[in-house]
């Protein structure tokens, strides 16, 4: 079998801001919810697709923001997105999709723990990680685990990964800490760009093992006595920025694998929230219901 992991908050962050302004019959927003439900829908339909799980950051905010205070959070997210999630879980749920609503943690931790907990059963083929989420990747191993973009149709392998990074998976914290990732909310080092980080990362692995000196790379990279002077001078940064970006593969999500065995959507959940926001053609789509009660 194949395990689907979703990252359900990229989907539903996508689905907001790419389509119209959509309101239910009480005036909330649904918009980004409506393309959640449509793009689970259509993934559903794959023939591989047996056992399924998602998991959204139900509290943007996560440990992290104690540990780094302008780590992402959901200080300037708009509203209107924000008072989706709880609906997007509901929908989540009552398309069958086991769904994992994280609070401490974030939903990339708990798709990175999925990974660990689920991906060494003998019964899983591959695990297929649904987003495009950078530190993803740090979770791609062979052709095991497969990180994949729906929406241009690439999936990247481990040989993918660093095709595309220039650095293996287990090195992806390093990187993002020394190119940073504005996504998440921290600036990497000064000059650092991928080129060099990949270059350096290639030839030592890890920040650690960084030579202060750029005279002991060996390594045809630009301006490396700048970046070797500000490696050693904000090293501490670099670790901080590191911590960040390594996902937690520990997180508390609950359920065996059996459990995420997709049976169908549930015919009446489903169809009692697209009544209440306003959806209901939503259910034309759905080619197979549940036959659990």
């Amino acid at each position: 079998m194949r395990l689907h992991l979703v990252d359900a908050t990229f989907e539903l962050f996508r689905a907001y801001y790419s389509r119209p302004t959509e309101h239910g019959p009480d005036g909330r927003p649904v918009n980004a919810v409506r393309g959640l439900i449509e793009s689970m829908l259509s993934l559903l339909r794959e023939p591989d697709v047996t056992h399924i799980g998602a998991a959204t950051d139900h509290v943007i905010e996560s440990w992290r923001n104690d540990v780094y205070p302008t780590y992402k959070s959901s200080v300037g997210v708009d509203p209107a997105l924000l008072g989706q999630f709880d609906d997007a879980e509901r929908a989540l749920r009552s398309l069958g999709i086991t769904t994992w609503a994280m609070v401490e943690d974030e939903a990339d931790d708990a798709l990175a723990t999925a990974v660990v907990r689920f991906g060494g059963d003998p019964r899983v083929e591959q695990v297929v990680i649904c987003s495009v989420d950078k530190d993803l990747a740090q979770c791609v191993d062979g052709e095991r685990v497969v990180l994949r973009d729906r929406i241009r149709q690439i999936t990247y392998d481990e040989g993918g990964v660093i095709a595309k990074f220039g650095v293996p998976p287990k090195a992806i914290p390093d990187y993002l800490a020394l190119v940073g990732d504005s996504a998440d909310g921290f600036p990497g080092l000064p000059g650092w760009g991928s080129k060099s980080a990949a270059a350096v990362l290639a030839r030592f692995g890890q920040i650690e093992a960084i030579p202060g000196s750029a005279a002991e790379w060996h390594l045809p990279v630009r301006n490396a006595a700048r970046l070797a002077s500000t490696l050693r001078e904000q090293r501490a940064d670099a670790l901080l920025y590191r911590r960040l970006a390594t996902l937690n593969r520990d997180a508390e999500i609950s359920c065996d694998l059996d459990s995420l065995a997709w049976g169908g959507v549930r015919r009446e959940e489903f169809l009692a929230l697209c009544a209440e926001l306003g959806l209901e053609r939503l259910s034309e789509r759905v080619h197979r219901w549940s036959r659990s009660v």
